[in-house]
C-alpha cells in the first residue's frame, strides 16, 4: 500500500511559482487523474512529488516519510514513473529496454535474474508489446514506443505508478487499452496517478480528479463533481457538452467562452 501526502506544497522554477500551496492525500486503490490547461503546473507537481523538482515550501510524504529523506533507489522501488515525451538514444531491443525497469531492484554490476525475467515478460504482456520484444525500440512508431515505455514502468513492480500524459501518440483503441490497464492496476491495490488532457477519458476511468489551474488546486473529487460546465468555462475557457452520469461519461468541447 502507498499513501502520498502533499501538504501546502509550493514549487518554484527560477523566480516563477509554478505550483502554489497544493494539499492532497492520495491512497492506493484509486486511479487519480491530474487535469488542467497547458502550463497549469501538472507535470511540475508530479515531478516534485517524486523529488525531481525542488519544493520551495511544504512537504511531500510517502507512507509518512518525507520524500527528501528517502533514498533514490528506495523511492524508485515504491513509485514507478513514466515521464512524457521520452527520447531514446540507444538502439536497444524492446525486451532489453523493458528490463531497465528492474534496475531499482539490482545492486551495482548485478545481472537480471530468472525472477526478473518473469516480471519483464508479464509487463510486456500487460502493455501489449510482447510481439515487439525483439524489435529495435528506435524503429517503433510513436504509439508502439509509448506502450513499450509503459511496460518498462510496469516492470518495476512498484506499489505506485505515476504516468505523465500516457495517452500521447496513442490511437483511440490503445488509449482505451492503456486507461483500462491503469484502472486495473489501481483497483488491484496500487496508487496510480495519471496526468491527462482527454477529459472524457479522465471522466470515464478515473476515480478522483485533481484540477490544477495556474499552479493552484481548484477542485478535487469524483469526476462528476469536478467536471462541471461552470468549472470548464472558468478554467479552460470552453463551453462543453457534459454528461457524467451512467457508464459512458462524455465531455465534448463545443466553443470558446470568456472565463468571466
Amino acid at each position: 500500500m502507498v499513501t502520498m501526502e502533499l501538504a501546502d506544497m509550493t514549487v518554484a522554477l527560477g523566480r516563477r511559482m509554478v505550483v502554489r500551496n497544493v494539499s492532497a492525500t492520495l491512497h492506493s486503490g484509486s486511479l487519480v487523474g491530474i487535469i488542467g490547461p497547458n502550463g497549469a503546473g501538472k507535470s511540475t507537481l508530479v515531478r516534485a512529488s517524486l523529488g525531481l523538482a525542488p519544493v520551495a515550501e511544504g512537504t511531500i510524504r510517502i507512507n509518512g516519510t518525507p520524500v527528501s529523506q528517502m533514498g533514490r533507489q528506495t523511492l524508485a522501488r515504491m513509485l514507478a514513473y513514466l515521464p512524457q515525451g521520452q527520447t531514446l538514444h540507444w538502439p536497444l531491443a524492446v525486451e532489453r529496454l523493458v528490463a531497465l525497469g528492474r534496475l531499482p531492484h539490482l545492486g551495482p554490476l548485478s545481472r537480471i535474474r530468472a525472477q526478473d525475467g518473469g516480471i519483464i515478460e508479464q509487463a510486456m504482456q500487460r502493455a501489449d508489446v510482447l510481439h515487439l520484444r525483439n524489435r529495435n525500440a528506435m524503429e517503433l512508431s510513436g504509439g508502439e514506443r509509448a506502450r513499450v515505455l509503459l511496460a518498462r514502468a510496469l516492470a518495476v513492480g512498484a506499489k505506485g505508478l505515476i504516468a505523465d500524459e500516457p495517452l500521447a501518440s496513442l490511437d483511440p483503441g490503445h488509449q482505451i487499452d492503456v486507461m483500462t490497464l491503469l484502472a486495473r492496476e489501481a483497483h488491484g491495490g496500487a496508487l496510480v496517478i495519471a496526468v491527462l488532457h482527454d477529459l472524457t477519458m479522465a471522466a470515464r476511468y478515473c476515480d478522483r480528479l485533481l484540477l490544477i489551474d495556474r499552479g493552484r488546486l481548484v477542485a478535487d473529487g469524483p469526476p462528476a463533481d469536478v467536471l462541471t460546465p461552470e468549472r470548464l468555462a472558468g478554467v479552460y475557457g470552453i463551453g462543453a457538452y457534459v454528461r457524467t452520469d451512467g457508464n459512458t461519461p462524455m465531455i465534448v468541447p463545443v466553443e470558446r467562452v470568456s472565463a468571466d
